[in-house]
């Protein structure tokens, strides 16, 4: 269940699905302004330089974080093992998808705008984790849908909806009509990857709030008319 809490950067949401690992939704109000990111390193104890985000370009490109390490071009999922760095991606519409591996304390974030859905981006994320801890299992680890549009404004064109059907296998209840247009529920579908990969249903927890409905939180590039702002998802390993 999403739950609220107010950092020194103002509100933020997490879901205490993961309470073991620390991880936040921004708003309106908190999101990683450049004051805000010193403020954000400086309450997670760490070196600004070490609060990283890649650029993100709709693609289903994975990287490791990797102390030293500042630049991540081309990269819409970041896996996170070490305690000395933090991780954030940029959202106004698009679904974040935070994971967590229990057993090993490894997470991780993916950006999955259509483009990254349709590309499996979630599953190839998971998929990455357990190659790098073949100790572990599907079981053991949890996913965090975060604030997205949702299937009440994303209409779709037959494009779209024909690469998402190709993604999961299946596809009842992800698509509705109204007034001879077509949505989608992104976040459902990425659910549907998520469990037919092998994670639990009960390990995956998805925020209810739509982007495009609730602008007032949370920037929505479709409402706001192609805007530039993003809130984030943010990951930090507890020490």
């Amino acid at each position: 269940m999403f739950q609220e809490k107010v950092l020194p950067i103002g509100k933020v949401f997490y879901s205490d699905l993961i309470p073991e690992l620390e991880h936040y939704f921004t708003t309106r109000e908190s999101f990683l302004t450049s004051e805000n990111r010193a403020t954000l390193a400086n309450y997670f104890g760490i070196d600004e330089v070490n609060l990283i985000s890649p650029t993100q370009t709709h693609s289903s490109n994975i990287d490791i974080a990797t102390i030293g390490k500042i630049y991540y071009p081309e990269t819409d999922a970041i896996i996170l093992t070490n305690k000395e760095q933090a991780v954030y991606l940029n959202f106004a519409d698009c679904t974040p998808i935070i994971l967590f591996d229990k057993k090993n304390n490894t997470g991780a974030i993916a950006h999955a705008g259509w483009r990254g859905t349709v590309a499996c981006i979630a599953p190839k994320t998971a998929e990455k984790i357990l190659e790098m801890n073949r100790e572990t299992e599907y079981r053991n680890i949890y996913a965090v849908i975060g604030p997205s549009i949702s299937s009440c404004c994303y209409n779709v064109g037959e494009d779209v909806i024909t690469s998402i059907t190709k993604s999961v296998n299946n596809v009842e209840g992800l698509f509705y009509k109204k007034d001879d247009k077509v949505f989608v529920d992104l976040k459902e579908v990425n659910k549907r990857q998520l469990e037919e990969l092998g994670i639990p249903s009960e390990n995956i927890d998805i925020c209810p709030y739509c982007t495009s409905c609730n602008s007032d939180l949370f920037f929505s590039y479709r409402k706001e008319n192609g805007t530039t702002n993003r809130h984030n998802a943010i990951i930090k390993l507890r020490s």
